[in-house]
């Protein structure tokens, strides 16, 4: 199995805190994800931005599309995105016109099982249908009513798909190793980092505990 590699969320919706903190925590994580809320807020600029600042990471826009997969993916790829992602709930034709941007740009579409009720079925299809990889995704909301992703990564980890698994949900330092050891690909963490008195501290301690797995 290849390293796992690490996600840093970029959430903040203030433009200059997200370009500072994603160079703070550079040297401890292979991807940049622009979160919904920071997308929304800021734009392609910001893409074209931090491809620029930070060419040897991949960038993943977590755009959560809904609908129109293909026209709304586009321009993000063709800013830099090297991801982009897609609700599963949107449906396969939805999820297959992300997949084809991905295609048409060389770059991968991640397919965000939130809210899923099926999942296994989900992931099966949407991996059929060109999906590189399949993110389990235990919301904001779901993490205060006590929900944690490990039983939904047990299910798609054992299916043995062709895909890479990306885990997000509360990770912190004290789960990160179980996450990875219950086979994530990509490890998505955000307050465990952004919330910390030193950032760039607390990113150099998740590739520490990622790496020693």
């Amino acid at each position: 199995m290849a390293k796992p590699l690490i996600q840093m969320a970029l959430d903040s919706l203030d433009f200059d805190q997200t370009v500072g903190l994603a160079t703070l925590v550079a040297p401890y994580v292979d991807i940049f994800e622009i979160g919904t809320p920071c997308i929304k807020h800021n734009g392609i600029n910001l893409v074209k931005e931090l491809r620029a600042r930070f060419p040897e990471k991949l960038l993943l826009v977590d755009l959560k599309t809904m609908d129109a997969g293909e026209y709304e993916a586009t321009p993000f790829y063709a800013a830099g995105a090297d991801i982009v992602t897609v609700l599963g709930v949107s449906g396969l034709a939805t999820c297959a016109g992300v997949i084809k941007a991905a295609n048409a740009y060389g770059a991968e579409a991640q397919i965000d099982l939130i809210n899923v009720e099926d999942k296994v079925a989900c992931a099966r299809a949407t991996v059929e249908a060109g999906a590189q990889i399949v993110g389990i995704h235990t919301g904001l909301d779901a993490q205060a009513a006590g929900h944690t992703p490990f039983a939904d990564l047990n299910d798609i980890a054992r299916l043995g798909l062709n895909v890479r698994i990306s885990v997000a949900g509360g990770i912190k330092p004290s789960t990160v190793q179980d996450v990875v050891r219950a086979g994530a690909n990509i490890i998505v963490v955000g307050a465990a980092i952004y919330g910390a008195a030193s950032p760039a501290d607390a990113a150099r301690e998740i590739r520490e505990l990622v790496d020693a797995v």
